[in-house]
Formats: C-alpha cells, sequence, structure tokens
C-alpha cells in the first residue's frame, strides 16, 4: 500500500508528488525482506547494539523553583554541563501533569491503529499531514515509521484539515499539551540564559516571534533493524526540540565522542535537546548534535517531537565568547 508526499518547491514556484510506502502496512504483512529503498550501505547501517551504555543527563526540574539556592545552583551546573557537552538531558518534575502525557500517547496510538483510509485522509501535502516525511526524490533512502506532522503556532498558521477528528479529544488534547510544552520551553530558554551570565528574558527576546511545529512519529516493527533507520542521522534545525517518547521501548539514540548512546526512557520525562539555531546564538558554547532512531524487530515504538523555530529570520548578534 502506498500514500503520496507532495513537495513545493519554493525556488520554481511548483510541486511534485512521490510515492511512498506505508510502514505500518508493510509492516503487517510480516515480510521476511524489506524492499530496496530501505537498505542502507554496509557503511551507514546502524550498529545492533551499541558499545557506550552512557546515560544522558538528568535534570530535575523541581530544583529550580524550591527554596534551597544550593540545590538550584547544583541543578543549574548540571544544566549547563548536559548542554555544553552533550546537547541532550531528560527533564524529569517538569510540571506538565501525567495524565496529560499519557492521553497524548494514547490519542496518537488510536490515530495510528485507525484504518488506514481514515488515515488517508490527512495525506501529507508539502510539509504537514501523514506519510512519510523529506521525501525530495522517487529513489532516495526511505526511513522506516510513518508520521502525523502539524503546524501549531502561530495559530493563524495552523492547517486543520490535517488535523485528524478521530479520536474525537485529539484536537484538544494536542492544544492542552502544546500550552504545556510551550511554557516549559520558556523556562528552559530562561535557564541557559541565566546560566550563560546572561539576563533571563535575553534568549526569548533574542529570538523574538517563534513557530511550534509537532511531529508524531510511529515506528512499526522491522524484520532487519540492522539495515535501516526508523529516522537517519541529524541534527534540528530548532532552538528547542522536545520530545515525549515511549516507555517502553529504546529507539533513540544519540552521538557523543563517535560512539551512539541509546537514550533509556524515564517515565514521565520529556527528552529536551539544543537546536541548531541555539547553539549559534550561544555561539558554541550550548550544542547541538547529532541524534537517530533505530527500530525493533518485535516492537513498534511512538514519540511525539515538538520543535520550536524562529518565525522571521534576523541577524543574530552573538553575545557570548567562546
Amino acid at each position: 500500500m502506498f500514500n503520496s508526499a507532495t513537495v513545493f518547491d519554493t525556488s520554481k514556484g511548483t510541486s511534485k508528488t512521490f510515492s511512498v510506502p506505508v510502514d505500518q502496512e508493510l509492516a503487517s504483512q510480516h515480510l521476511h525482506s524489506l524492499p530496496q529503498r530501505y537498505i542502507r550501505s554496509e557503511k551507514e547501517r546502524p550498529s545492533a547494539c551499541p558499545t557506550s551504555h552512557l546515560d544522558i543527563p538528568i535534570i530535575d526540574m523541581d530544583m529550580f523553583w524550591g527554596e534551597s539556592d544550593f540545590c538550584r545552583q547544583k541543578e543549574m551546573e548540571k544544566l549547563g554541563i548536559a548542554c555544553q557537552q552533550c546537547g541532550f538531558f531528560q527533564a524529569v518534575n517538569h510540571g506538565i501533569p501525567l495524565p496529560l502525557l499519557d492521553r497524548m500517547k494514547g490519542i496518537m496510538r488510536d490515530f495510528f491503529q485507525s484504518p488506514l483510509e481514515e488515515k488517508l485522509k490527512y495525506e501529507v501535502q508539502e510539509r504537514d499531514g501523514y506519510g512519510q516525511a523529506f521525501i525530495a526524490s522517487d529513489d532516495q533512502k526511505l526511513d522506516w515509521a510513518d508520521r502525523l506532522f502539524l503546524t501549531i503556532s502561530p495559530p493563524e498558521n495552523r492547517k486543520m484539515k490535517f488535523w485528524p477528528s478521530k479520536p474525537v479529544d485529539f484536537r484538544e488534547t494536542v492544544d492542552q499539551y502544546t500550552v504545556e510544552v510551550e511554557k516549559l520551553g520558556n523556562t528552559v530558554l530562561s535557564l541557559l540564559s541565566e546560566n550563560v551570565g546572561l539576563t533571563p528574558d535575553c534568549f526569548i527576546n533574542m529570538f523574538g516571534k517563534v513557530s511550534q511545529t509537532m511531529r508524531m512519529n510511529y515506528y512499526p516493527p522491522c524484520p532487519r533493524p540492522d539495515l535501516v533507520f526508523g529516522l537517519s542521522p541529524h541534527s534540528d534545525a530548532t532552538i528547542l526540540t522536545m520530545l515525549l517518547q515511549d516507555d517502553e521501548t529504546v529507539g533513540l539514540q544519540i552521538c557523543k565522542d563517535g560512539k551512539w548512546i541509546p537514550v533509556q526512557p524515564i517515565p514521565g520525562a520529556l527528552v529536551i535537546s539544543i537546536g541548531d539555531m541555539l547553539e549559534v546564538t550561544s555561539n558554541g558554547i550550548y550544542k547541538s548534535i547529532e541524534h537517530r532512531a533505530v527500530t525493533s524487530t518485535d516492537r513498534d515504538r511512538i514519540s511525539i517531537a515538538c520543535f520550536t523555530v524562529q518565525v522571521r529570520k534576523q541577524k543574530w548578534v552573538l553575545l557570548l565568547s567562546s
């Protein structure tokens, strides 16, 4: 079964539609071999068992608004080290209600488990919608994942025809969740600004008006996870990325010191990462690092990524010296 991906070429003012498989449907056929479009060269293929088991830092957000200055300072030091050396951390006690996190994962699973004809009502066009992402040619290698991409803010930029009406609480839940994520993102930016000796509102004011997008990723079981990527290695062209991931299945990996490190899920935590825009703005003090997602033979996996990016690019003044 195939769906389409429509890509708009802004330089030429034209669009092109590509036909791509629905990975969830492929997985349901219990294939013994994979279509060639997914198989990576030997040099590219993910290592089945990463050699490093280093955990990424865990930041307790409670420490920043508690009564103890000592605890706050210690956690600020941990946050600074995490973002300068690793570019990723897991935020716990972040203030977003745990039932809301469970509802987000629930509505996502309900959508992806709905009949294909229902999902294809929201078939991807340009960027928003359901299907494969980042398709630029008929012969490029594909990731083993289906996605639903939504523009969240500014509200006037939302393309509601791509927002599922089933399950019935989908839109309401996404609205509530993204409001909470935006609050947390602003808190993190304030802390990162303060951590390098700037006023807490410096980064927020510097970026000005921002937009928020969301990508729901569904990674079906894969018969040969050693040959494919769920998400190809990349860094995020964002200010911050905030990821709600599956509690049960490990899939996210980050590259540190040339080694791929699996990010072990922590129930109720959000994985927060530095994007390219924040690395540039901080003059390289905070690091946007490469990461990827791998697949599993016998388990599916979900994740929900929220991206904060600048709406209008402006001349950035590098406030920090190396």
